[in-house]
């Protein structure tokens, strides 16, 4: 078959949702997806099998793809360092923090690695289906785009273009891309979506006329809002989760510093009816919360002086409550923080945490990136995974005393045996539920609106080889 790609008039438009939802069509149709995204700019990552680091977008695409994750679906990934650097990720491994202009200068090799990555994915799926970035028609930066008009023209890929109609502008943004569009991309247009449709779908009948008219292009479905409410992107995202709440028995405050990462560890606690979960963005009082959750941090020294600077740090000193830290947020409870070759900060740096864990805290090259089933709070077979650059020699893995507890370890209240029984020490009334149920309808419910408001044949028979 033909490769697929999905590219938006603008970001957010709903390029990842679409993807993950496709993947899943196409799976249930008894094809073998994989999902890519060739450059992905994203805090939020997770481990494979193989080691490696990629985004969290392409670990929920290949979920539902019902595939194992691989570094090939996301050949390169930037995370924020400051100043103006990234941290350049490629084939799942560190490469190096750079500027954007030394990024710029090795994007020849970068290709490289991409075609390299798409090849394989060609030779051992059915079907790729790839997602853009932000938008193709970024006429500054096309020689140094991988994720749009690169993979469009190198791999000839039959192509879908997703509009946000919640915006506003609908029409100015699908017309303007279409005209700015790269002739090789515009040529293999299946058509055009329209995101994110509130209200009656009948009012929209003439402007689907208008776009399959005047605009010269089909419209494949015009699809409902619908909130995903797991993997969200990135932090902005964040503010678009609906909690689905009934009997809240605890309130739970999370410290969203500048340089919070990995926010799938929220997802199982955003989708609990007995949760209450509130994201702290500056200082306020926290008395009134059961919890405090510091999660992880791109940035662990930078954060931690932001939370001193906003009276976090001293309000969260005083809190008589259980604190709980994943990874970065771990690493916070210790004594002090040593980065003696400045790998999480500008300088080499020493900083002082809560000192809540009796341990130090060193910054080592290689980053350790690990995934597997842990022993953690005298719970067996936590599945979860580590990223993280800080040992610990006392607690490498995990602490808990009084009210303190943390690990490395991502991904553990997704254990349901293990959250319950957290969350039942805080409130005994607490009942807990199964999160992966709740996961995979969250994938499957997405899936089949899309696959009830699209038309997939059209797609399947642009994707029919010659």
């Amino acid at each position: 078959m033909k490769p697929l790609a999905v590219f938006g008039t603008g970001s957010d438009a709903g390029k990842t949702t679409l993807v993950m939802a496709l993947c899943r069509i196409f799976a249930d149709r008894g094809l073998k997806v994989a999902p890519f995204k060739a450059q992905n700019v994203s805090n939020n990552s997770a481990v494979t099998q193989e080691g490696r680091e990629i985004s969290r977008a392409q670990c929920l695409q290949a979920e539902a793809a019902r595939v194992e994750p691989s570094y090939l679906f996301n050949p390169v990934l930037l995370k924020s360092h400051g100043n103006g650097s990234v941290q350049v990720i490629v084939n799942g491994l560190v490469y190096q923090n750079q500027s954007i202009a030394d990024y710029y200068a090795e994007i020849d090799n970068l290709k490289r690695q991409v075609s390299q990555s798409f090849s394989r994915l060609m030779q051992d799926y059915d079907l790729v289906v790839a997602e853009g970035a932000g938008s193709p028609v970024e006429l500054n930066l096309l020689n140094k785009d991988l994720s749009n008009t690169f993979v469009a023209n190198a791999f000839n890929t039959q192509n879908i273009l997703v509009a946000d109609i919640e915006r506003g502008g609908v029409f100015a943004s699908i017309y303007g891309t279409l005209e700015l569009m790269d002739p090789v991309m515009r040529r293999n247009l299946i058509g055009v979506i329209v995101n994110k449709f509130r209200g009656d779908r009948r009012f929209f009948d003439d402007g689907e006329k208008i776009i399959s008219e005047r605009f010269g292009i089909p419209v494949l479905g015009v699809l409902p809002f619908k909130p995903l409410n797991i993997d969200m992107e990135d932090s902005q995202s964040l503010r678009n989760y609906q909690q689905r709440l009934s009997d809240v028995k605890i309130h739970v405050a999370v410290i969203a510093y500048p340089g919070l990462s990995n926010y799938n560890d929220l997802d199982v606690l955003m989708g609990d009816s007995e949760l209450y979960v509130e994201l702290i963005h500056a200082y306020r009082p926290l008395a009134g919360f059961d919890m405090v959750l510091l999660p992880g941090s791109k940035t662990v020294i930078r954060d931690l002086h932001w939370l001193k600077n906003q009276g976090l740090f001293k309000e969260i000193l005083q809190f008589n409550k259980p604190v709980f830290g994943i990874c970065g947020g771990y690493q916070m409870l210790c004594r002090s923080l040593h980065d003696p070759d400045a790998l999480e900060h500008e300088t080499a740096t020493v900083e002082t945490g809560f000192g809540f864990i009796d341990d130090t805290v060193v910054y080592q090259s290689p980053k350790i990136l690990a995934r597997g089933h842990y022993q953690l709070f005298s719970y067996s077979g936590i599945s979860g995974y580590e990223i993280h650059c800080g040992r610990m020699d006392k607690y490498p893995l995990y602490y808990q005393s009084g009210l303190f507890s943390g690990t490395h370890v991502h991904g553990v209240f997704d254990a349901d045996a293990f959250r319950t029984g957290y969350f039942q020490a805080i409130n005994p009334r607490y009942q807990g539920y199964v999160y992966s149920t709740y996961r995979e309808a969250e994938i499957q419910g997405f899936a089949d609106m899309v696959a009830e408001n699209l038309d997939i044949a059209a797609i399947m028979q642009a994707l029919q080889a010659d």
